[in-house]
């Protein structure tokens, strides 16, 4: 790890260990740059330097959407408080009360498929999101005690409302909706998403916590566990995909087969289709949170390039995210030490063919 990620490091957890949030968007907010940085990964393997307000709503909508789920303990079943007054964080009251909207059609319906089916609906929730997060954690988010310090990114500070609303409707604004990255931080949040990541989610489930009185370790399986939507929906499709073979060992199927995450949760939570494969109980618990090894990326990059995704993407109405994952696996890749072992079968694990996969992947 370099110094000045290990530098980063440091001011990052000095942001964290800020006892004065008010609510829980500045963790939002950082897991959402943190995504941002590893889906727009370039070709060559180099992080992206800008992104808009526009995709990190996008991201922070992602975040909490399962958090405006009731949960449940004892008799009752309630949303979370995430906010520290009496009321409600503004971005969990307008997720939740878009989730009831569209539970009267489909009570089953998730976020991917709000974003498929109704993308009225979710540009109003999206406009939403977006003025809180320009009002709110955006200016706040690099303050630790009274000290500003904008190590992480520069943005129109001094945004005005009126001119973000004619923005949001596509009249002429001088709102600049571009959030630009500090000189190397790009590289610095891909390589720290390993340790960032569950150490924000650990912040963030222990505010809920404490603002609910609630144990913590159950709190945080429901926050950010993997079973947020039931992805049996996908298990035919997949299987037909695979013409009823294990992703890994390559043998049939059978009877009892897991839906598993080809790039593990913990490395990057996505539900996407590109994401998803059908593996064997027993092979899906031994890759467990391992890396696959070279020759499953191999077929996974085919997968990602034919035709048949963004048919079952038009079929399913399941998002593919074929793009973003291409590039998160780009940066996990790509960015490999020539010693990692990565889980090839059984107890077996390699090391990485680099060429390989910076032919596959590029």
């Amino acid at each position: 790890m370099s110094s000045g990620a290990i530098q980063f490091a440091e001011k990052v957890l000095a942001l964290l260990d800020d006892g004065r949030f008010s609510s829980t968007y500045k963790y939002a907010v950082l897991l959402g740059l943190l995504d941002l940085s590893l889906e727009n990964v370039s070709r060559t393997g180099e992080p992206a330097e800008v992104f808009t307000t526009r995709q990190l709503a996008a991201k922070v909508i992602e975040l909490y959407w399962p958090h405006a789920a009731p949960y449940a303990r004892e008799a009752t079943a309630e949303v979370l408080i995430q906010n520290g007054s009496s009321r409600q964080a503004e971005i969990v009251t307008a997720i939740r009360r878009t989730r009831e909207r569209i539970a009267a059609a489909d009570p089953s319906a998730s976020l991917v498929q709000l974003r498929q089916r109704e993308p009225a609906e979710f540009k109003r929730l999206t406009d939403t999101v977006e003025r809180i997060v320009i009002d709110m954690p955006l200016p706040r988010l690099q303050r630790v005690g009274n000290t500003v310090n904008r190590f992480v990114y520069e943005w129109d500070e001094n945004a005005d409302r009126a001119q973000v609303r004619a923005y949001q409707r596509g009249r002429p604004s001088t709102f600049d909706n571009r959030i630009r990255l500090r000189p190397a931080v790009g590289a610095w949040l891909v390589e720290l998403n390993a340790l960032l990541r569950p150490l924000i989610q650990r912040h963030w489930s222990t505010m809920v916590a404490r603002l609910n009185q609630l144990e913590e370790a159950r709190l945080e399986r429901f926050l950010f566990g993997a079973d947020r939507i039931p992805l049996a929906q996908v298990r035919t499709a997949l299987r037909e995909l695979q013409h009823d073979a294990c992703f890994y060992c390559r043998r049939t199927l059978g009877s009892s087969s897991h839906v598993d995450h080809f790039i593990p949760w913990s490395r990057y939570p996505e539900d996407g289709l590109a994401n998803l494969v059908l593996a064997h109980d027993a092979c899906n618990l031994k890759k467990r949170d391992f890396l696959p090894a070279t020759p499953h990326v191999v077929r996974w990059a085919e997968r990602l390039g034919g035709r048949e995704l963004h048919e079952l993407e038009t079929e399913l109405r399941w998002e593919a995210a074929v793009d973003d994952m291409r590039g998160v696996a780009r940066d996990v890749y790509l960015r490999l030490p020539d010693d990692a072992m990565l889980w090839l079968a059984g107890a077996d694990f390699v090391p990485p063919d680099v060429a390989t996969l910076r032919q596959v992947l590029e």
